[in-house]
């Protein structure tokens, strides 16, 4: 049999194994009392465990390896914390295993004793070549446990971002306004350019732009010459006033350039989301909401209402020229996409509201953000069009996220053993 020791975790997590008559390799019967929690970071596989050996109530973790030299080759006898470790699960032990102070590790074998089901099921999920390895399972699936993945992949995401606000939130000195400037720089970024937005924003402090909140091409010209996107020569007269107005407030707030414009991305991307269109479009939203963070928390509770925030119009200018100078082949839309507003509200308000609630410790925000991702239709690229394949579709950003997050931390690393979803295909029929 060809498993992993992830596979064995999960036996011995859910124990997926014949107990009856269970003893350690040396004849001791064994008794579990309690299989401890699992353990997602250095250190023993499972904490705080109660195993009873004959007698004798032990106390402490219990480490999972295929065969029992793992433990040497994986340096625990050079590290104290695997001196409390009561009982060591392996396939098959091929080596004794003693702690510094000379004693042996009571050893349980589970060659021979996992149930046929399990391994069965196991060979059954990893022997699919499908990408998405349980898609031609995923049908069997209970519907519960479906949305119970989605939503576990759903929060890990907004973790994630949550992170990424946090450490903006830290370097505005718990300036919320700033950090929610900064953030709708990056996520107006969309990927493509995310970083190069966050490093435009970082250089021209918010509250300089909040000075102009009614001169939105002054924010623009600030906004563009700060992003090297002005060109030396101008091109026309519109660029030779941005230049003239950058050239002077560069002077009075003493703006430091940052970002060369070889670092904007451009190549592949499509017209409407060329930097110099997405910062006209931003000095716009500035205009319209000179609080920015008090506008996306305090008076908005659904998406209709969200949307109003960037309900702006792109400046005529903009309607036909890509770059400063640069005419466009064809006339651009004049107000953002209803895909544009509905990944806005994904990217940028929903980490920013989750991130906010964690801040102030109000467990509603999570609600809030779970409701509003529910108004919003599902986002539709390859990641969900693979799930949609296999019969699981995608009806609102709840789905969407979740599965966006689903593909990219268990299916494609093949993670199926930490995904409910592979837990709930790998148990047996009769337990």
């Amino acid at each position: 049999m060809n498993f992993q020791e992830d596979f064995l975790q999960t036996v011995w997590k859910y124990q997926y194994f014949d107990k009856n008559s269970l003893q350690t390799t040396e004849g001791i019967p064994i008794e579990v009392k309690k299989i401890g929690y699992h353990n997602f970071h250095e250190g023993p596989d499972f904490l705080e465990a109660h195993i009873k050996l004959g007698k004798l109530d032990l106390f402490g973790h219990v480490e999972v390896h295929r065969k029992a030299s793992d433990w040497k080759s994986h340096d625990h006898n050079a590290d104290l914390r695997y001196n409390s470790v009561v009982l060591h699960v392996v396939w098959e032990e091929d080596k004794t295993i003693l702690r510094n102070d000379g004693s042996k590790i009571p050893t349980l074998e589970l060659k021979g004793k996992i149930l046929l089901d399990v391994i069965r099921n196991y060979e059954r999920l990893t022997s699919s070549r499908d990408e998405i390895l349980c898609g031609n399972l995923l049908e069997k699936i209970p519907s519960i446990i479906q949305f119970s993945m989605l939503e576990k992949t759903l929060v890990e995401r907004l973790e994630n971002k949550s992170a990424v606000l946090v450490r903006i939130l830290k370097s505005t000195n718990n300036n919320w306004e700033e950090t929610a400037y900064r953030w709708l720089f990056q996520c107006f970024g969309f990927k493509t350019n995310a970083n190069t937005m966050l490093k435009l924003a970082e250089s021209v402090p918010y509250k300089i732009l909040q000075k102009h909140g009614n001169q939105p091409q002054v924010i623009e010209a600030i906004l563009l010459g700060q992003a090297d996107l002005i060109p030396i020569d101008p091109l026309d007269e519109y660029s030779l006033f941005l230049q003239k107005e950058y050239d002077f407030y560069q002077k009075k707030y003493s703006l430091q350039k940052t970002i060369h414009h070889h670092e904007w991305i451009m190549m592949g991307v499509r017209p409407q989301n060329f930097p110099p269109l997405r910062i006209a479009q931003l000095a716009q939203v500035f205009t319209k909401n000179p609080n920015l963070f008090s506008s996306v928390i305090h008076h908005n509770e659904h998406f209709e209402q969200f949307k109003k925030v960037f309900d702006i119009e792109t400046p005529e200018y903009w309607l036909f020229h890509i770059k400063v100078g640069i005419p466009s082949q064809k006339k651009l839309a004049k107000k953002l996409s209803n895909n544009t507003l509905s990944l806005l509200t994904i990217n940028f308000v929903i980490p920013l509201w989750y991130t906010y609630g964690q801040y102030i410790e109000e467990t509603d925000w999570k609600e809030k953000c779970f409701d509003l991702l529910q108004e919003i239709q599902a986002e539709e690229n390859f990641i969900i069009r693979k799930y949609a394949a296999h019969k699981w579709k995608a009806k609102t950003a709840f789905d969407s996220q979740g599965m966006i997050g689903l593909y990219h931390d268990y299916c494609k690393p093949k993670k199926c053993l930490d995904c409910k979803i592979g837990q709930n295909l790998l148990k047996p029929d009769r337990k």
